[in-house]
């Protein structure tokens, strides 16, 4: 057996290493904007939405090569019916135009005619060449230009959909996040309710004992610490599901542990402001910005159809035959081209008439756009400052809730108070510190919520530095509420 334990040695440093080496896993309690960066760095819907950023990158870096030349090598196998042959008879008629040169014609006549059974091949039956080829469009009549502005609109809009995406993905871990807040500060608040009655069933059952309340009253008792149970089981298991959540967005193994309360701040910004920095920098309305410049980059692509399109043209041999055909051709090129479109059946009116619609419909979203965002800010910050109002609010009937349960307790143990009283002072405090607990997490959900439309998730942390402490510690609270 001794042998055996080196080989569980290395089995237990290699598990480490490998632990090592796995992805991060945070067993720390992680802030906001800790959470925040885990979820930028590990969630797949914004690696794909990065992706796509990248991929319309490179489509639109391709457009700049619509401005070079097209170069291409090229190879021709060319098979005739016969060769390509003249005689001299056919050379002695193709010069019927040659004037009479008096003594010398009458010399080169015989010559002439003596060529007549002469054959000389221009060209053989199977011909072969190839050459360098170039074309160079230095004229499209825009279209080009609308082809790169069209693949610039098209890069921007991926952009724009990769920002909307982390807004929304702020949004989802602003819920995910505070909802495990909010969970705990439940899960102690039914904590301290379930300390509080079960010291007043201990009171209860001594109480009955020296004769001094009904038994009715020890069992009221019972039950409601029984309840009290049943709710501290459910707010548990609400945490529970709350932390797998969080953890789950966070792509963690182990269960991640929030380290911020929840708070409020005691004023907002003027609403103006959240409006206005929204309708400049939302990426929604850059989507539609990128789409109206797509479309306008249509209307002139389909516009220079009625350009004519010029061109420069080249072509150099690189292999020929040895026929005569071939030695008297010349080894290059050079020319100047022009395409004039007189009847084009693609339909270019109605496309640019669509191209038109296509602007005025984005043009008309985008206004849309802006008023639908404005009503939003607008009842975003609304409801951000009704959560305070409502935490600020309930201050003074936390205080009344603290002080009647205090009274109650010891009216009950000096026979001046029936148990339901008691408890019902103890569900009243609790529903009072639940109620301001969820007006906190509202107004932190409706934060950064704005914080989302206004693009400027990093300003969180001010709002965090800026806070309004809670009015009592729950922590505090719960052990100050289980004592009598």
């Amino acid at each position: 057996m001794q042998m055996t334990k080196p080989k569980f040695r290395h089995l237990a440093l290699a598990s480490m290493l490998l632990g090592t080496f796995a992805s991060p896993v945070f067993s720390a309690p992680l802030t906001f904007s800790e959470a925040w960066q885990i979820l930028q760095e590990n969630n797949n819907s914004l690696a794909a939405q990065q992706a796509n950023v990248e991929r319309y990158q490179h489509l639109q870096n391709s457009t700049s090569s619509l401005n070079l030349p097209s170069i291409t090598l090229g190879a021709n196998y060319t098979h005739l019916d016969s060769d390509v042959t003249i005689n001299g008879e056919q050379f002695k008629n193709s010069l019927s135009g040659v004037p009479n040169l008096g003594a010398v014609g009458g010399i080169l006549q015989p010559i002439l005619s003596g060529l007549g059974g002469v054959t000389s091949t221009i060209t053989e039956q199977d011909i072969f060449s190839s050459s360098i080829r170039a074309i160079w469009p230095i004229f499209t009549g825009g279209r080009i230009t609308a082809a790169q502005t069209a693949a610039e609109g098209k890069s921007e809009e991926a952009q724009s959909q990769l920002l909307m995406e982390k807004q929304a993905r702020y949004e989802d871990l602003s819920k995910y996040y505070f909802s495990v807040i909010l969970a705990e500060d439940v899960v102690r608040t039914r904590q301290a309710v379930e300390a509080g009655l079960t010291q007043h069933r201990d009171f209860a059952i001594k109480l009955e004992q020296q004769g001094q309340i009904a038994r009715v009253e020890r069992l009221q008792a019972d039950a409601s610490l029984d309840k009290a149970v049943v709710e501290r089981t459910k707010a548990q298991n609400d945490l529970k599901i709350a932390q797998l959540a969080l953890t789950q967005i966070l792509g963690q193994s182990q269960s991640v542990e929030p380290s911020e309360q929840l708070f409020i701040n005691k004023n907002l910004p003027h609403m103006d402001v959240f409006v206005d920095q929204t309708l400049m920098t939302y990426p929604g309305l850059k989507i539609l910005e990128a789409k109206e410049k797509q479309a306008s980059s249509l209307i002139k692509a389909e516009k220079g159809k009625y350009y004519p399109e010029v061109y420069l043209y080249g072509d150099y041999s690189l292999y020929e035959d040895d026929s005569l055909a071939s030695e008297m051709k010349p080894d290059w090129l050079v020319g100047i081209g022009v395409n004039v479109p007189l009847l084009d059946t693609s339909g270019r009116s109605d496309k640019v008439a669509a191209a038109h619609s296509a602007v005025s419909q984005v043009q008309f979203l985008k206004s849309q756009a802006k008023q639908d965002l404005t009503v939003l800010v607008q009842k975003t910050y609304l409801e951000a400052n009704q959560a305070i109002e409502e935490v600020q609010g309930l201050n003074s009937s936390l205080s009344l809730a603290q002080e009647n349960l205090s009274l109650r307790k010891k009216a009950f143990t000096q026979g001046l108070s029936n148990s339901l009283e008691v408890v019902d002072a103890e569900l009243y405090l609790a529903s009072i510190k639940t109620q301001q607990s969820a007006a906190r997490f509202k107004y932190l959900i409706s934060l950064n919520k704005l914080l989302a439309l206004t693009s400027e998730m990093n300003a969180y942390s001010s709002y965090l530095t800026s806070s309004v402490p809670s009015d009592f510690d729950s922590k505090a609270d719960t052990a100050s509420q289980s004592k009598g």
